[in-house]
């Protein structure tokens, strides 16, 4: 007789084929170079897709420009920052504009896509030096603000008119910032100390009921991004793996890369399964398949399709 399957062993095995490659595709989490190495300074961060594609990151060939990669790998410069601005996380509206954490100048900086004129978005004395962003639908912004020599960290909202107001202080070392999907939770780590944070989003966009989701006992944290699941990819600065989190902590998966250092990652290529890392070590674009889309791909696809 048959041997007949339980509910949960048939919902472990559609999980198990779903992530079978279909008949040509590339095998999921399985990391591989995009660019050469060398091709970034150890500066390499942001990065950020737009609606056609493209790849943009800080500091390709030299500290202080913004590269503009394709999907093949081929890199220019897109802008060079002034003065003594340089670049860290990268995010991108609606409407194609980038949107660039100046952590030398204390600014997030705007830069207009076609034009690529560069106006300073929001400025404040107070930050100490914003690291990574994060966008919510409406266009305001959310931005950690670390400060490394005394192992300490900030959230700040920048509204859409520029203006800025400080949500968190007495943090540990703020560094990788993400909005949930339905953007009711704020996640934030803390390099350092190694704590995986996050926050209710309230109807006035302040922050309440901060809750640890996860703390790990080694390495530390850069940048993350959720996929549409809510699902949290983070980088694990200095052992060179991505780690996939549940919106519940639970770690699904682990994915090793070509380099020790990945700093940050965004979703991308054709269908937005294509996770695309800036490595430090090597100074390079790292990218591999995942099974799901990318929250930020499929919002700007779908702004781009009306």
């Amino acid at each position: 007789m048959p041997r007949r399957l339980t509910l949960a062993q048939l919902a472990t095995a559609l999980a198990t084929l779903a992530l079978i490659p279909a008949l040509g595709e590339e095998p999921l989490f399985q990391a591989k170079p995009l660019t050469a190495p060398g091709s970034f300074t150890p500066g390499i961060e942001g990065p950020a897709v737009d609606a056609s594609g493209h790849i943009f990151a800080v500091n390709l060939s030299r500290q202080q420009t913004i590269g503009r990669v394709d999907q093949l790998g081929t890199a220019e410069i897109f802008v060079t920052l002034p003065g003594k601005s340089t670049g860290n996380g990268i995010r991108i509206g609606t409407d194609g504009t980038l949107y660039v954490a100046d952590y030398v100048e204390h600014n997030v900086l705007r830069i207009h896509p076609q034009t690529r004129e560069i106006k300073i978005h929001a400025h404040n004395p107070h930050f100490n030096q914003p690291n990574d962003l994060t966008l919510a639908t409406d266009g305001t912004l959310f931005a950690s603000d670390p400060n490394w020599k005394e192992g300490t960290g900030q959230i700040w909202r920048i509204d859409p008119d520029g203006s800025t107001h400080r949500l968190a202080e007495g943090m540990g070392t703020t560094n990788g910032i993400e909005l949930s999907p339905d953007g009711t939770r704020l996640y934030v780590n803390e390099s350092v100390q190694r704590n995986l944070w996050f926050f209710t989003v309230t109807a006035t966009k302040t922050l309440s009921h901060k809750q640890l989701l996860r703390r790990f006992a080694d390495f530390g944290f850069d940048g993350m991004r959720c996929d549409v699941d809510g699902n949290l990819y983070v980088t694990r600065h200095g052992k060179g793996t991505i780690v996939k989190l549940s919106p519940s902590g639970e770690i699904l998966t682990e994915i090793k890369i070509p380099g020790e250092n990945p700093t940050n990652l965004c979703f991308g290529g054709e269908d937005g399964r294509t996770v695309y890392v800036t490595e430090a070590k090597q100074g390079r674009l790292i990218q591999f398949r995942v099974d799901r889309p990318g929250l930020e791909f499929a919002r700007l696809q779908r702004k781009s399709d009306r």
